[in-house]
């Protein structure tokens, strides 16, 4: 039971780690510019006056828990 948690904690350290390495390495080149589509997806409030500023991504959070769900659930169908 203890050996399945620390294979997932492991790979999804290795994970993590490999996508900070894409982002460090696209900063530094400056291609990083395809993301910028992400926070600016339709139900992404955005309210900006001259002394307040409030967001709430809330299209973007969706998104995001879609891909993370999907990620997960093939990631334990192919792991069993």
């Amino acid at each position: 039971m203890f050996a399945d948690a620390a294979k997932i904690v492991v790979i999804t350290g290795i994970t993590i780690v490999i996508f900070g390495l894409f982002m460090m390495a696209s900063g530094k080149s400056g291609s990083w510019n395809w993301v910028n589509w992400f926070g600016n997806l339709p139900f992404d409030f955005k309210i900006e006056r001259e002394n307040f500023r409030f967001s709430f991504p809330l299209g973007s959070s969706v998104l995001l828990s879609l891909l993370l769900s999907l990620f997960l659930y093939l990631f334990n169908k192919f792991i069993r």
